[in-house]
């Protein structure tokens, strides 16, 4: 390390003020900020003293998310052989080669982006996209084109985050965003039975996600162990609910994501689901009484609810701030994407209009929070005098 600070300290005069590059400063700074931590302090205002800063912060995200991506590698390369004909090293080999051209993209375009938006405005490059960049490619299927991740990752980047003013400003997820850009824009592409499968051909499966299975044949040949375990057709990084899992644990022991958020959206999906059981006929005929059949605790294994439960609705940018407010949207992220599920097949993947339409209800529910406490302490004021 001793000899990358060395050469960073000889380069930097190059990109400060009065060098040959000054307008690439903003670009160095990143560079230098990604292996050293910043020797700047705050100079003014009220400020707490932390270990954890951003960058500690995403690098654990990205940490808590591995599991699910390598075993989304492997799942890649076990759909495509049928399992049993390649061995574990052979399957995530394929999958990874399916995998890195996604993720690369993700990366160079919305870092291009970032780092150009800093230049032109003169500050820092944030570190908010370490984590967004990956999570797209793991909640696309193998087969969207890469000229589709490009785009979405574009218009995610600037319309969800440069318009609002950058990290930390943006109030819809940045990676849900894509997502939803390639689900209403180019839906063949995100939808069916190919998608799901690197090269296209269909050797030993249905083809067909659990999810799209009860929807049009009422019925799915998926077991929940391996809905659990995770080899089933699927997004990269949301079909193993076991590798999700283990990420939850890493976000909650040390402290990234709320714990309230995590568990209120399983008990809202719970409940929903619980309530449909209810309410659900004895001789179901269409989709939507087929989905009220299947049992509440199957919603959480299925499809991206436990991906979006532990990494998208536990975003601290765009979930609630309040304890109280976490409660309230994490039960109705929950909530409705069963309902979504249930009552419109046409959109198997609840979890992702959900937890959208509670990004942006977030701050009302905040609002009502802060205001439901402060009318709680006058009545204690009146009283106490």
């Amino acid at each position: 390390m001793n000899v990358i600070r060395k050469i960073l300290n000889d380069l930097k005069p190059t990109f400060s003020e009065g060098g040959k590059f000054p307008w690439l400063h903003s670009t160095f700074d990143a560079f230098e900020t990604f292996f050293f931590v910043p020797n700047t302090v705050t100079k003014k205002g009220t400020h707490i003293k932390d270990c954890n800063d951003i960058k500690r912060v995403m690098i654990i995200m990205v940490i808590a998310l591995l599991p699910a991506l390598l075993f989304g590698m492997w799942n890649i390369g076990y759909q495509r052989v049928g399992g049993a004909d390649y061995s574990i090293w052979a399957n995530w080999w394929h999958g990874f080669l399916q995998t890195l051209p996604v993720i690369l993209t993700s990366y160079i375009v919305g870092l291009g982006i970032e780092f150009a938006s800093a230049q032109i405005k003169h500050e820092e490059v944030n570190e908010g996209f370490l984590v967004s960049g990956l999570l797209i490619p793991m909640i696309v299927p193998v087969g969207t084109p890469i000229w589709m991740v490009a785009l979405a990752t574009a218009f995610a980047v600037i319309f969800c985050k440069e318009v609002f003013g950058g990290s930390g400003m943006n109030i819809f997820n940045p990676a849900l965003t894509a997502r939803m850009f390639i689900f209403f824009s180019y839906t063949a592409s995100i939808s069916g039975e190919a998608v799901w499968y690197s090269d296209h051909k269909l050797n030993a499966h249905t083809g067909a996600t659990p999810l799209t299975q009860l929807s049009d044949t009422g019925m799915t040949d998926v077991s929940m162990l391996d809905a659990f375990i995770g080899n089933i057709p699927g997004c990269i990084g949301e079909t193993s609910t076991l590798c999700i899992l283990l990420g939850a644990i890493i976000l909650l022991w040390t402290g990234v994501a709320s714990w309230r958020i995590m568990a209120s959206v399983f008990a809202g999906g719970l409940f929903m689901g619980l309530l449909f059981n209810v309410f659900a006929p004895a001789n179901p005929e269409t989709a939507t009484q087929i989905y009220m059949t299947l049992p509440a605790w199957q919603h959480l294994l299925l499809g991206g609810f436990a991906f979006g439960a532990v990494f998208m609705a536990t975003d601290p940018v765009t979930a609630a701030q309040t304890n109280t407010g976490k409660w309230i949207v994490g039960f109705l992220i929950g909530l409705l994407a069963v309902l979504i599920r249930v009552v419109n097949p046409g959109y198997p993947e609840g979890m992702m209009l959900a937890i959208f339409f509670m990004n942006g209800c977030a701050p009302l529910v905040d609002h009502f929070v802060v205001e439901a406490n402060i009318k709680r302490r006058k009545k204690r004021l009146v009283t106490v005098k």
